[in-house]
């Protein structure tokens, strides 16, 4: 296959361009039900469920996948506007072969995106996604002449809205708590301020007018300043932005602090292991997640798993070592205990129990992180080359490694989507740790 289907995080791109054309996607609904049907019995009937976020080509989209879905006499049933823990959730508990997410999370609206749940709620593995694009590949152009329209049941939602409250004790009061919530605009922006008002909370919402063009437009977990401003005027005591597609959640505390993921793994693991709910003692989060969170958890005898960039690797290691947490910097966090995937309002759940039962502000448990400087350079590149096979940048990464060791951390990896060399490094002192990137992309650039 010249092109490949899936990426770091499903199907991505521009609507209406391959991979994202009614074409392509018609073959990817039948393939899909060619491989769930090789893994069942051949009398068995396929279901699967979709959901999408509020971009303006998630009708079209969805409609394509129905067409292929039932091209090879399968159903596709839509949530509507659905974020995807709620998908991952009806695909697990409701019966369903798989379930399919129509949304580009944090993107702009010009580009949508397909992700794939198992029948389990979680994400399908690499070999998978791979059987899939060998099964898209090999099909054939014709598309079958198809008069359904999507068949679209909106209850599957109650399900979801059940289950994130089972995160909340019975009986359990926040006080009289203010609540700003920003939805980007995305598929959170009716469900989220409904579930927050019954929990009797005061809810203030921004990012909820969606007009299939602004999600994620100056808006969301990608521009938490624009929160942080709400929570200050507004006067509010915790402020929650999600991603497009609902998975993820960045926090703002009364004063206008972000708080990032790195600093709600520490709160929430802080918090279970206190109460005896971390299994292990331990939970998992990427390689992208500051030294300053693993020296954090290290200090309370909580281990620290590491795994490449994706929530789903996240899950992977956590169902490998029996671990109940695990997130990334990004503000996708799992609680399995719950779900198998990023959830942003359990995660909002989950802080807020936290700030209860601790009786401390979100602030001052965030204060509990020492969080290490760290600089990011991008280097482009005209190869990738194997960065152990040249000696000179070879030389320089060991150097700022020996410079570093126990007192900070170097990352130098290659971008999977762009023709980069990404360099982080963190340690106690910011122009020292400069000085350390700085040194190895002028390696890079002189050899590269």
């Amino acid at each position: 296959m010249q092109d490949r289907l899936f990426g770091t995080d499903g199907i991505r791109g521009r609507a209406g361009k391959f991979p994202l054309d009614a074409m392509t996607i018609f073959r990817f609904g039948a393939a899909l039900v060619r491989m769930l049907r090789a893994s069942r019995d051949k009398e068995t009937q396929i279901r699967i469920v979709s959901g999408r976020d509020t971009r303006e080509s998630g009708s079209w989209i969805e409609a394509a996948l129905a067409h292929g879905v039932s091209s090879e006499g399968a159903t596709l049933v839509s949530m509507g506007v659905a974020p995807t823990p709620a998908v991952a959730l009806t695909a697990k508990f409701e019966n369903f072969d798989a379930g399919i997410v129509v949304s580009a999370s944090h993107n702009l609206y010009e580009d949508n995106g397909i992700k794939v749940f198992s029948r389990d709620g979680v994400k399908l593995p690499e070999h998978k996604e791979r059987d899939l694009e060998e099964l898209v590949e090999a099909a054939n152009d014709e598309v079958i002449e198809n008069s359904e329209n999507v068949i679209t049941d909106p209850s599957f939602l109650k399900a979801y809205i059940a289950h994130v409250g089972l995160v909340l004790p019975k009986g359990f009061d926040f006080g009289q708590t203010r609540l700003a919530i920003d939805c980007a605009n995305g598929a959170m922006y009716d469900l989220a301020p409904r579930l927050l008002r019954r929990f009797g909370f005061d809810v203030l919402v921004s990012g909820c007018a969606p007009n299939g063009k602004n999600i994620n437009t100056d808006c969301g977990s990608t521009h938490p300043t624009t929160l942080a401003k709400f929570v200050v005027e507004h006067q509010c005591h915790v402020g929650v932005a999600f991603d497009g597609d609902g998975d993820r959640a960045l926090f703002v505390d009364a004063q206008g602090g972000i708080i990032d993921g790195d600093a709600v793994l520490f709160i929430c693991a802080k918090r279970l292991n206190e109460i005896g709910q971390l299994p292990g003692n331990a939970i998992v989060a990427t390689v992208m997640s500051n030294v300053g969170l693993e020296l954090g958890l290290q200090g309370l005898g909580i281990d620290l798993v590491r795994c490449q960039v994706g929530d789903r690797y996240v899950m992977e290691e956590m169902t490998k070592h029996g671990i109940a947490l695990g997130g990334e910097q990004s503000g996708h966090i799992i609680f399995s205990e719950y779900l198998q995937t990023g959830d942003g309002l359990i995660t909002l759940m989950m802080v807020l129990r936290a700030m209860a039962e601790s009786g401390r502000h979100l602030a001052d448990l965030a204060a509990d992180l020492d969080v290490y400087p760290q600089v990011l350079v991008n280097v482009p590149v005209r190869r990738k080359t194997d960065l152990q096979s040249v000696p000179e940048i070879a030389a320089v990464i060991r150097d700022v490694e020996l410079r570093l060791a126990g007192q900070g951390r170097l990352l130098v990896r290659y971008s999977g989507t762009e023709p980069l060399l990404r360099i982080m490094v963190e340690g106690r002192n910011q122009v020292e740790i400069q000085g350390y990137s700085d040194e190895i992309a002028s390696a890079v650039k002189r050899c590269l």
